[in-house]
């Protein structure tokens, strides 16, 4: 009972670290759960994988609900982007079974580095990134 207690309180905290993350990066189910899961709650990879995937269908469900109505999203590349998504998961989630656990840690830590130092460097010596600003087909954008 101990232990299932301290599962839950652990990922409560998670989630709730990934909520955070998610909100303010867009990120949070893969960059903060798959790691956390791993290495807190003792996953395989794969499973924390899968868990942070089932997980974080709630995190964007409701991060999407708020961020809506913030008039933040846009939805034309939000629709295309989900889809080729999903089309392209659907089928990438079969291979998830063949690879061993050590080689998706390193894919999984190799493309968050890569993408890492990309948006460090983008970010160096700027005050604000461009388009600081909401998307352009809100509806506070096209008023005149």
């Amino acid at each position: 009972m101990k232990c299932a207690l301290m599962e839950t309180f652990i990922a409560i905290f998670i989630g709730a670290i990934a909520g955070v993350v998610a909100a303010l990066c867009g990120v949070g189910g893969g960059v903060v759960m798959v790691p956390a899961f791993v290495y807190l709650l003792k996953m395989g990879q794969k499973t924390a994988v899968a868990t942070s995937l089932a997980a974080i269908i709630f995190t964007a469900f409701f991060t999407t609900l708020k961020n809506q109505s913030n008039g933040l999203i846009l939805w034309r590349v939000a629709l295309v982007s989900g889809m080729a998504s999903a089309a392209v998961g659907w089928r990438a989630a079969d291979e998830l079974k063949k690879l061993q656990d050590v080689t998706l840690t390193r894919i999984f830590a190799s493309i968050i580095i890569v993408f890492g130092v990309i948006m460090w460097c983008q970010s160096l010596g700027r005050q604000s990134l461009p388009n600081d600003e909401k998307p352009k087909d809100t509806p506070e954008h096209t008023k005149s």
